[in-house]
Protein backbone atom coordinates (compact mmCIF):
# COMPACT_ATOMS: atom_id res chain seq x y z
CA UNK A 1 0.00 0.00 0.00
CA UNK A 2 1.39 3.40 -0.90
CA UNK A 3 0.70 7.10 -0.98
CA UNK A 4 2.15 10.23 -2.59
CA UNK A 5 4.81 12.14 -0.76
CA UNK A 6 3.59 15.60 0.24
CA UNK A 7 5.21 18.25 -1.91
CA UNK A 8 6.49 15.72 -4.43
CA UNK A 9 3.55 14.79 -6.65
CA UNK A 10 3.89 11.46 -8.36
CA UNK A 11 6.47 10.12 -5.93
CA UNK A 12 4.98 6.92 -4.57
CA UNK A 13 6.19 5.72 -1.19
CA UNK A 14 5.20 2.95 1.16
CA UNK A 15 3.37 3.62 4.39
CA UNK A 16 4.94 1.84 7.36
CA UNK A 17 3.44 1.61 10.83
CA UNK A 18 5.69 2.11 13.84
CA UNK A 19 4.10 0.10 16.65
CA UNK A 20 3.97 2.89 19.19
CA UNK A 21 1.89 5.86 20.28
CA UNK A 22 5.04 7.65 21.46
CA UNK A 23 5.40 10.68 19.19
CA UNK A 24 9.07 11.02 20.13
CA UNK A 25 9.87 7.58 18.73
CA UNK A 26 7.96 8.38 15.54
CA UNK A 27 9.83 11.64 15.02
CA UNK A 28 13.16 9.92 15.72
CA UNK A 29 12.55 7.17 13.16
CA UNK A 30 11.36 9.69 10.55
CA UNK A 31 14.58 11.66 11.02
CA UNK A 32 16.76 8.56 10.77
CA UNK A 33 15.04 7.34 7.60
CA UNK A 34 15.17 10.80 6.04
CA UNK A 35 18.92 11.00 6.73
CA UNK A 36 19.30 7.59 5.12
CA UNK A 37 17.20 8.71 2.11
CA UNK A 38 14.63 5.95 2.64
CA UNK A 39 11.40 7.29 1.05
CA UNK A 40 8.72 5.83 3.33
CA UNK A 41 5.92 7.45 5.29
CA UNK A 42 6.03 6.51 8.97
CA UNK A 43 2.75 6.55 10.87
CA UNK A 44 2.05 5.56 14.46
CA UNK A 45 -0.67 3.56 16.15
CA UNK A 46 -2.73 6.69 16.71
CA UNK A 47 -3.99 6.11 13.17
CA UNK A 48 -5.18 2.63 14.15
CA UNK A 49 -7.26 2.97 17.34
CA UNK A 50 -8.65 -0.53 16.79
CA UNK A 51 -5.21 -2.02 17.51
CA UNK A 52 -4.83 -2.62 21.23
CA UNK A 53 -1.78 -3.41 23.33
CA UNK A 54 0.18 -6.49 22.30
CA UNK A 55 1.42 -8.79 25.08
CA UNK A 56 5.22 -9.13 25.06
CA UNK A 57 5.57 -12.84 25.78
CA UNK A 58 8.99 -13.42 24.21
CA UNK A 59 12.18 -14.29 26.07
CA UNK A 60 14.44 -11.92 24.13
CA UNK A 61 14.26 -8.35 22.86
CA UNK A 62 14.09 -9.66 19.28
CA UNK A 63 11.23 -12.03 20.05
CA UNK A 64 9.19 -9.28 21.71
CA UNK A 65 9.84 -6.84 18.87
CA UNK A 66 8.79 -9.44 16.30
CA UNK A 67 5.62 -10.32 18.22
CA UNK A 68 4.55 -6.67 18.19
CA UNK A 69 5.57 -6.07 14.57
CA UNK A 70 3.70 -9.12 13.26
CA UNK A 71 0.57 -8.27 15.26
CA UNK A 72 0.49 -4.72 13.92
CA UNK A 73 1.29 -5.79 10.33
CA UNK A 74 -1.59 -8.27 10.35
CA UNK A 75 -4.03 -5.83 11.97
CA UNK A 76 -3.14 -2.88 9.73
CA UNK A 77 -2.33 -4.65 6.45
CA UNK A 78 0.84 -2.54 6.24
CA UNK A 79 4.52 -3.19 6.89
CA UNK A 80 5.16 -2.64 10.60
CA UNK A 81 8.18 -1.82 12.74
CA UNK A 82 8.39 -2.49 16.47
CA UNK A 83 11.20 -2.30 18.97
CA UNK A 84 11.94 -3.68 22.41
CA UNK A 85 14.75 -2.52 24.63
CA UNK A 86 16.12 -2.59 28.14
CA UNK A 87 19.11 -2.38 30.45
CA UNK A 88 21.41 -5.37 30.96
CA UNK A 89 23.64 -5.18 34.04
CA UNK A 90 26.74 -7.39 34.19
CA UNK A 91 26.60 -7.87 37.98
CA UNK A 92 22.98 -9.01 37.70
CA UNK A 93 23.73 -11.61 35.02
CA UNK A 94 22.24 -9.42 32.30
CA UNK A 95 19.10 -8.48 34.17
CA UNK A 96 16.72 -6.66 34.24
CA UNK A 97 16.90 -7.18 30.46
CA UNK A 98 13.47 -7.77 28.93
CA UNK A 99 11.96 -7.08 32.37
CA UNK A 100 13.45 -3.57 32.55
CA UNK A 101 10.12 -1.73 32.38
CA UNK A 102 8.59 -3.84 35.18
CA UNK A 103 11.65 -4.71 37.27
CA UNK A 104 10.04 -3.50 40.50
CA UNK A 105 6.82 -5.37 39.73
CA UNK A 106 4.73 -2.56 38.26
CA UNK A 107 5.10 -1.77 34.55
CA UNK A 108 6.45 1.67 33.77
CA UNK A 109 7.25 2.79 37.34
CA UNK A 110 10.60 4.35 36.44
CA UNK A 111 11.37 5.60 39.95
CA UNK A 112 10.74 2.27 41.64
CA UNK A 113 12.66 0.35 38.97
CA UNK A 114 15.64 2.66 39.30
CA UNK A 115 15.64 2.54 43.12
CA UNK A 116 15.47 -1.26 43.14
CA UNK A 117 18.34 -1.62 40.69
CA UNK A 118 20.52 0.80 42.67
CA UNK A 119 19.84 -1.17 45.84
CA UNK A 120 20.79 -4.41 44.11
CA UNK A 121 24.19 -3.09 43.00
CA UNK A 122 24.91 -0.91 46.04
CA UNK A 123 27.74 -3.18 47.21
CA UNK A 124 29.20 -3.73 43.75
CA UNK A 125 32.46 -1.79 43.18
CA UNK A 126 32.60 0.65 40.28
CA UNK A 127 34.91 -1.56 38.20
CA UNK A 128 32.26 -4.28 38.15
CA UNK A 129 29.31 -2.04 37.34
CA UNK A 130 29.42 -2.53 33.59
CA UNK A 131 26.09 -2.53 31.79
CA UNK A 132 24.61 -1.94 28.38
CA UNK A 133 21.35 -0.80 26.89
CA UNK A 134 20.10 -3.14 24.16
CA UNK A 135 17.45 -2.66 21.50
CA UNK A 136 15.98 -4.92 18.84
CA UNK A 137 14.06 -3.29 15.99
CA UNK A 138 11.90 -5.63 13.93
CA UNK A 139 10.26 -5.23 10.54
CA UNK A 140 7.30 -7.46 9.69
CA UNK A 141 5.39 -7.52 6.40
CA UNK A 142 1.73 -8.57 6.07
CA UNK A 143 3.03 -11.57 4.09
CA UNK A 144 4.80 -12.83 7.22
CA UNK A 145 8.33 -11.88 6.16
CA UNK A 146 10.45 -10.51 8.97
CA UNK A 147 13.83 -8.88 9.62
CA UNK A 148 15.54 -7.74 12.82
CA UNK A 149 18.32 -5.24 13.52
CA UNK A 150 19.93 -4.66 16.90
CA UNK A 151 21.84 -1.90 18.64
CA UNK A 152 23.70 -1.58 21.94
CA UNK A 153 25.17 1.18 24.09
CA UNK A 154 27.78 0.15 26.65
CA UNK A 155 28.61 1.99 29.85
CA UNK A 156 28.37 1.70 33.62
CA UNK A 157 25.95 2.21 36.49
CA UNK A 158 26.65 5.05 38.94
CA UNK A 159 25.65 5.39 42.60
CA UNK A 160 22.92 8.01 42.36
CA UNK A 161 20.69 9.54 39.65
CA UNK A 162 21.91 12.57 37.70
CA UNK A 163 20.07 14.53 35.03
CA UNK A 164 16.46 15.19 34.11
CA UNK A 165 16.36 14.30 30.42
CA UNK A 166 15.45 10.88 29.07
CA UNK A 167 13.52 8.30 31.04
CA UNK A 168 13.85 4.90 32.68
CA UNK A 169 17.39 4.11 33.76
CA UNK A 170 18.97 7.06 31.92
CA UNK A 171 19.82 8.99 35.14
CA UNK A 172 22.11 6.20 36.44
CA UNK A 173 23.82 5.14 33.19
CA UNK A 174 27.05 6.73 31.92
CA UNK A 175 27.95 5.70 28.34
CA UNK A 176 31.52 4.68 27.48
CA UNK A 177 33.62 7.74 26.69
CA UNK A 178 31.26 10.06 28.57
CA UNK A 179 31.28 11.66 32.02
CA UNK A 180 27.59 12.51 31.81
CA UNK A 181 24.65 10.18 32.25
CA UNK A 182 22.27 9.65 29.35
CA UNK A 183 19.82 11.81 31.31
CA UNK A 184 22.32 14.69 31.12
CA UNK A 185 22.69 14.47 27.34
CA UNK A 186 20.53 16.47 24.96
CA UNK A 187 18.01 14.53 22.90
CA UNK A 188 20.21 14.98 19.83
CA UNK A 189 23.33 13.74 21.64
CA UNK A 190 21.50 10.73 23.04
CA UNK A 191 19.88 9.78 19.72
CA UNK A 192 23.26 9.87 18.00
CA UNK A 193 24.66 7.12 20.24
CA UNK A 194 21.64 5.37 21.72
CA UNK A 195 20.88 1.68 21.36
CA UNK A 196 17.51 2.55 19.78
CA UNK A 197 19.06 4.99 17.33
CA UNK A 198 21.66 2.41 16.33
CA UNK A 199 19.03 -0.30 15.85
CA UNK A 200 16.80 1.96 13.77
CA UNK A 201 19.75 3.12 11.64
CA UNK A 202 20.71 -0.52 11.05
CA UNK A 203 17.12 -1.26 10.06
CA UNK A 204 16.97 1.61 7.53
CA UNK A 205 18.67 -0.22 4.60
CA UNK A 206 16.71 -3.37 5.39
CA UNK A 207 13.49 -1.38 5.22
CA UNK A 208 14.54 0.24 1.95
CA UNK A 209 15.23 -3.16 0.41
CA UNK A 210 11.99 -4.71 1.71
CA UNK A 211 9.31 -2.12 1.01
CA UNK A 212 10.56 0.66 -1.28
Amino acid sequence: MSTETAGRPGTVVSRVVLATRNTGKIVELRQILAAASVPVEIVGLEEFPQIGDVAETGLTFAENALIKAHAVAQASGLPAIADDSGLCVDALNGMPGIFSARWSGRHGDDGANLDLLLAQVSDVPREHRGAHFACAAALALPSGEERVAEGTLHGLIIDAPRGTNGFGYDPIFVPEGESRTTAELSAEEKNAISHRGRAFRALAPILAEAVV
